[in-house]
């Protein structure tokens, strides 16, 4: 395959992925600040936009600014307008590669920003889980099982990772040291998979346990590494013994590390360790384009986590 090919479909599974969970942690910090009045909103925005890593704003964050930072605004490279766009070009650059029904899905999306925009958040939030979910199954029930989709796979797998992180990171910072689990399940779409998980018992650790740990919810954060680490192997087969790939050896470091040790450890100082994974997923994947692509795109995160 072709390293143009193969870097356009990685970047779109991260877009796509990058969009609907940007949309997922709005909905969280939207919902957070209306439920509780008494909640700083200028320190909540401030901590949000930093663990999206946004620098370099002027004036008094608050939810309008957050929303214009991280949502509408197409010349902020960390909103779900931008993401959706580079989705869109990624597309564009992979067109004879890609089924018509899926680019058709993308770009419908991306010609339904502007409509999008003008709705009320919770409304546009929603909208958007609902668009890339939609390409997501087209992707799924279209695309053949080569190298292409293990690329997609791949490239989905760690931008969900890492915005779970950053989701959880949010809800951590958000609510001091009682996480809004409930809200926060509800954000991933795993509160009712939760419910029957644990049989109706809402315990913050049992929640926790459920979207780091779980093997078998598809976003939990290890289900998520070990999709990402399935693709690898699948991209890198004939390997006898140990592992030649970088990012197979850094993402399979991050998700022993979670899974070996005890819960309690981990949700003690939960905003150090998700940004500790999300230097994994970014060095990671920085070992993906050193090894798979001929040359990087400006796509990435910018802030303090990914450069």
């Amino acid at each position: 395959m072709l390293s143009r090919i193969a870097q356009s479909l990685f970047w779109i599974g991260r877009y796509l992925e990058r969009a609907d969970d940007t949309a997922r942690i709005l909905d969280v910090q939207m919902q957070v600040l209306i439920e509780d009045p008494g909640m700083d909103e200028r320190t909540s925005c401030e901590q949000l936009l930093s663990v999206m890593g946004v620098e370099g704003y002027t004036g008094q964050p608050n939810r309008w600014m957050m929303l214009d930072l991280l949502a509408h605004n197409p010349d902020s490279p960390v909103s779900i307008a931008a993401a959706i766009g580079a989705a869109r070009e990624s597309s564009r650059r992979a067109r004879e590669t890609l089924s018509t029904d899926i680019w058709a899905a993308i770009n419908t999306t991306w010609r339904g920003l502007s409509t999008a925009r003008a709705m009320r958040p919770p409304d546009m939030f929603n909208w958007v889980r609902n668009r890339t979910a939609m390409i997501s199954g087209i992707a799924d029930s279209t695309m053949s099982r080569d190298d292409g989709w293990h690329f997609y796979m791949l490239g989905r797998s760690i931008e969900r990772v890492d915005m779970t992180a950053r989701l959880l990171s949010t809800a951590a910072l958000a609510s001091g040291p009682q996480v809004a689990w409930p809200t926060t399940l509800r954000a991933c779409g795993a509160y009712e998979s939760f419910i029957r998980a644990y049989r109706g018992i809402e315990a913050d650790r049992q929640a926790a346990e459920f979207l780091l740990l779980d093997r078998w919810f598809p976003r939990s954060i290890v289900s998520s590494l070990a999709e990402a680490e399935r693709s690898l192997s699948n991209l890198a087969a004939g390997q006898r013994s140990g592992f030649s790939d970088e990012a197979q050896r850094l993402l399979g470091r991050a998700r022993t590390e979670l899974e070996y040790r005890p819960l309690a450890d981990i949700v003690f100082d939960l905003p150090v360790e998700m940004e500790r994974l999300q230097r994994s997923c970014a060095a990671a994947s920085d070992a993906v384009s050193a090894r798979y692509f001929a040359e990087s795109e400006i796509h990435t995160w910018r802030g303090v986590v990914l450069l």
